[in-house]
């Protein structure tokens, strides 16, 4: 068997180079070794791979307090003026070999994210693929953008447009992705010459610090990158506000995205410029399925963007929307394919679906659930495996598939963050996609169709950020397909696309008549 690739680094891979990770960290005691195949139906391997997990021993990452913020904040800002000075290329050369260092690593820090985020081998292997896309594209990116752009050719008149940075940047992260996203945004705030703070989820935050401590061996100063751990409603809240920070970075619910808007846009006294602020805040993603789909494809995507991750993805699909006349028949293959999958431990490679984050999470799902069954059909509700929750330290939610969902239903409109599948059943393609934009939401969405009339609808009326035909809707890749929503969804440019480091940067123009009246002799100290 080949191993779980979901998402692969840009440029080739070197985990085929065997070596063992504990040789060069000090406070870790991981006992893997990078495979390049992993034959899973070999007990024995099976075994390896589960004793290596487990052998992963997860630290307490102490908080900060408020005091240890604002030192950090101040060393940052006089490191901002050296790190801006740096150039690029340099900036960029750490970058790189901090993909290489975290590629080198890159199963143990897989095994990290299945023990602290409770992630499958499979989605754990490509969240670290993906944030080593991240540092090398954001890398090269920052080259590129950092060369200034002649404006016209205008005779007498030199024109020139160039970018700088913005100053200290507040990254706050979710739990999620813990390590691809807080890395992309980071690598995008250091690529571009800002220093960073890092407020991790604090679900996940040892994560954070291996993804801090990574940066930091491959050259990045540690005045300018700061891990932040602690609460939201204490170091968050003090990031957001404080007046020293110029741009927020933020993954996470709407309502907190909302409130750092708010906040942020409250310019003090001893702040002189307006702060900006990029936000991802989820969404509420629908599938259409019409009666010319692929059945057999239609079917497999939904039910792995519904209960990937146990459905604990921003791009998850909530809402699944089948024309009438295929709605029955689709419904039965979809629940009997959903009963295949394997709710389990994380630690065994053959786990399908994980646990939710944590109790906060399960009690949301059940909410949902028992709302669910009130209005609507319960389709499927696949039982949990207690016996894995011990081990786990993590509750279960087995996937579920409700009926006779309607618009105006919660089901059909509420975020849930779990493995709950709303099936919406539309009489014509139009009518499906006017369920579909029916949410405040923007981020993505998916149609199933073999008939070019509703590709192209599709792509001219279905309104989010990301749309998928023909295939599932998470995981997008970095260049490939950029990600970001609007609406509700969030503000700013698709993070992984050519445009999301501008976002860090001030563009400024200058423009100079070059009919000098002669020159005037200068002289310069030796």
């Amino acid at each position: 068997m080949i191993r779980n690739n979901e998402k692969q680094p840009l440029v080739e891979d070197k985990s085929h180079e065997a070596e063992a990770v504990g040789s060069t960290r000090s406070n870790t005691h991981f006992e893997f070794i990078n495979e390049s195949i992993r034959d899973f139906s070999d007990e024995k391997q099976r075994q390896q791979f589960k004793k290596s997990i487990t052998s992963i021993k997860i630290q307490n990452t102490k908080h900060i307090d408020t005091q240890d913020l604002d030192s950090y904040i101040t060393r940052a800002k006089k490191a901002q003026q050296h790190w801006q000075a740096t150039a690029v290329y340099q900036r960029s050369a750490a970058l790189l070999r901090a993909a290489d260092n975290i590629t080198t690593h890159r199963d143990a820090i897989a095994g990290v994210i299945i023990r602290e985020a409770g992630k499958t081998w499979r989605e754990a292997d490509a969240e670290v693929c993906e944030a080593i896309d991240f540092l090398r594209y954001y890398a090269r990116c920052a080259i590129e953008l950092s060369i200034p752009e002649i404006l016209n050719d205008y005779p007498g008149e030199f024109n020139e447009h160039w970018i700088e940075p913005r100053g200290i940047v507040a990254v706050i992260a979710p739990w999620n992705f813990p390590l691809a996203i807080p890395l992309g945004m980071t690598v995008a705030a250091l690529a571009t010459g800002n220093a960073v703070i890092l407020k991790p989820a604090e679900q996940t935050p040892y994560i954070a610090k291996m993804l801090v401590e990574k940066l930091h061996q491959s050259g990045i100063p540690k005045d300018i990158l700061h891990l932040a751990p602690g609460l939201g409603e204490t170091i968050g809240a003090q990031l957001v506000s404080d007046s020293r920070i110029s741009t927020i970075a933020f993954t996470g619910s709407r309502q907190v995205g909302l409130n750092i808007i708010k906040t942020a846009y409250d310019t003090k006294p001893d702040q002189h410029f307006i702060k900006r602020v990029i936000c991802e805040m989820g969404g509420k993603n629908a599938i259409i399925v019409d009666d010319s789909a692929d059945l057999d494809q239609a079917i497999v995507g939904v039910r792995d963007s519904a209960f990937g991750f146990a459905g604990q993805k921003c791009s998850a699909c909530s809402r699944c929307i089948v024309l009438e006349s295929i709605h029955d028949s689709f419904v039965d293959r979809l629940v009997a394919a959903t009963k295949t999958l394997e709710v389990g431990d994380p630690i065994n490679p053959g786990t399908d679906i994980g646990p939710l984050i944590d109790q906060e999470a399960e009690h949301k799902a059940q909410c949902y659930i028992n709302i669910g069954h009130a209005e609507g059909h319960c389709a499927l509700a696949m039982s949990s495996p207690l016996s894995a929750e011990p081990h786990a330290n993590r509750p279960f939610v087995g996937p579920h598939i409700f009926t006779g969902i309607q618009q105006h239903h919660s089901l059909a409109n509420d975020e849930i963050f779990a493995p709950v599948l709303a099936v919406i059943k539309a009489k014509t393609f139009d009518e499906a996609i006017h369920i579909a934009n029916a949410t405040d939401y923007k981020l993505t969405g998916g149609v199933y169709t073999r008939k070019p009339s509703h590709l192209t609808k599709a792509k001219r009326e279905f309104n989010v950020g990301n749309l998928y035909l023909n295939r599932n809707i998470t995981g997008a890749l970095v260049a490939r397909q950029p990600f970001g929503g609007f609406g509700l969804s969030g503000i700013g440019e698709k993070a992984g696309g050519v445009h999301y480091l501008r976002q860090f940067t001030v563009p400024r123009v200058c423009s100079e008549n070059t009919m000098r009246r002669g020159f005037v002799p200068e002289t310069f100290d030796m």
